[in-house]
């Protein structure tokens, strides 16, 4: 069933021309064992239109993200994560998206096997964590993104703000304070902001400070103002808010899981930090641990 219902989905998203879908379709016939996927040849010779590019270009640099972020999620969880999972954390929305991008992978020798998959059904079984840090292209990353940040100081960031406004870390000095990674319609950032919402109506009086860094434009996702504006709306929120850039999240140890929260004391130290779906009363009890 699951099955019929992502061919009539792919199927609508394809009648609509989207371009996401019509590349990943592409991918799905074209990509053969032992043969690199050439995206300069695609560019040139295959998706010309502009919106076509934009969204191969985001596929590209979202390929090379995929090992760090499964390798995050299991050190993090001890739990191998989801094709789901994965797609969450990317925004795919195309039926099938991270199963192709995996299979161009796959069928390229310059990259590693990383993973083992169940011939099947397509989920991942096994990581190979070892293997993702040995390798040049992914090893720094993963080293920064695994280690533990409690206790240390928190990175400086320069930002703008969705006023567009300068936004740093200065301006938390002496101040407990979580910085709230996230993006649009992320669905495990869905459930969190609710919950942070409540939270912050109880601890914003008391002096903790709700910093939300959106990642919609460092990820290339295609998400205006008017999106980001009427999803806070939706939630109630009004926490401070600003544009995550790529110099920011190097900072914070090219962070690709999504949401991340740091929790900060007055004395800029990090005391928590979470990734992925938390409940309320561990949230509650990260920010009463930096208020300390």
């Amino acid at each position: 069933m699951k099955g019929f219902v992502a061919i009539v989905m792919l199927s609508a998203m394809l009648q609509q021309g989207d371009p996401e879908a019509r590349i990943v379709e592409y991918l799905r016939t074209h990509t053969t064992p032992g043969r690199p996927i050439v995206v300069s040849d695609l560019l040139n010779n295959v998706f010309k239109k502009p919106e076509e590019q934009q969204a191969l270009q985001r596929l590209f640099n979202t390929f090379f993200k995929i090992p760090l972020t499964a390798a995050q999620l299991y050190t993090k969880t001890n739990k191998v994560p989801t094709l789901k999972q994965l797609s969450d954390q990317f925004g795919f929305n195309v039926p099938g998206e991270m199963d192709v991008i995996l299979k161009v992978m796959e069928a390229d020798p310059r990259i590693p096997r990383f993973f083992e998959r169940n011939p099947r059904t397509g989920e991942i079984t096994k990581i190979d964590v070892a293997a993702i840090k040995s390798d040049p292209r992914f090893a720094q990353a993963v080293e920064r993104t695994i280690a533990g940040w409690e206790g240390r100081p928190e990175p400086a960031f320069s930002i703008k703000s969705f006023a567009g406004q300068p936004l740093t870390s200065a301006q938390f000095a002496g101040k407990p304070h979580l910085i709230y990674f996230w993006f649009s319609n992320c669905p495990p950032c869905l459930q969190t902001t609710p919950l942070l919402v409540k939270l912050q109506s109880q601890y914003g009086a008391k002096g903790f400070q709700f910093v939300a860094a959106n990642a919609d434009r460092v990820l290339e996702l295609p998400y205006n103002d008017g999106v980001r504006a009427e999803y806070l709306k939706k939630n109630g929120a009004n926490f401070t808010t600003g544009h995550v850039t790529t110099e920011m999240q190097q900072a914070f140890g090219g962070l690709s899981v999504y949401p991340t929260l740091f929790f900060v004391n007055s004395k800029g130290q990090i005391v928590k930090q979470f990734v992925g779906f938390h409940d309320q009363m561990t949230l509650e009890g990260a920010i009463r641990e930096a208020m300390k």
